[in-house]
């Protein structure tokens, strides 16, 4: 299966000078908990709610921009990438996340580790690639 049966296409997104509450109301509102920042169209980073709590609420700076908070060691995919590939693009890079970008590198859609395993439904391959994301993840 390719990422173009599974993806979220035509996302929304932020930019640089965005505010973390335009961040927050597209997650609210899309329900998602992380929105691509783009400039010109081009995707130069991720804004997760995590990165907005420890980023910024954590130090008290509620006037940041996503400019101050974004993750901007991007990975992407392409739409006629296979659902295997996204998988072990994702366990490899520890992301949960893959913006879909066309030739030119413009944001065409959004699929996660969920979207894979809810449309592909492959549960095996799925447990193990969350496995793998979540391997840095601190066990308390």
């Amino acid at each position: 299966m390719r990422l173009a049966d599974v993806m979220t296409p035509n996302p929304r997104c932020v930019e640089l000078s965005d505010t973390l509450q335009d961040v927050a109301k597209i997650m609210r509102d899309e329900d998602t908990g992380a929105v691509p920042v783009v400039e010109d169209g081009r995707v130069v980073g991720m804004v997760t709610d995590r990165d907005i709590v420890i980023r910024a609420v954590a130090d008290g700076d509620y006037e940041a921009t996503v400019d101050d908070i974004v993750t901007d060691d991007v990975v992407t995919a392409t739409a006629d990438m296979s659902t295997g590939d996204a998988a072990e693009l994702m366990s490899e890079h520890q992301i949960r996340r893959l913006p879909i970008v066309d030739e030119d590198e413009n944001i065409i859609g959004i699929v996660s580790i969920g979207d894979l395993a809810v449309k592909e439904g492959r549960d095996s391959r799925m447990g193990e690639t969350l496995e793998n994301i979540s391997e840095g993840v601190k066990r308390h």
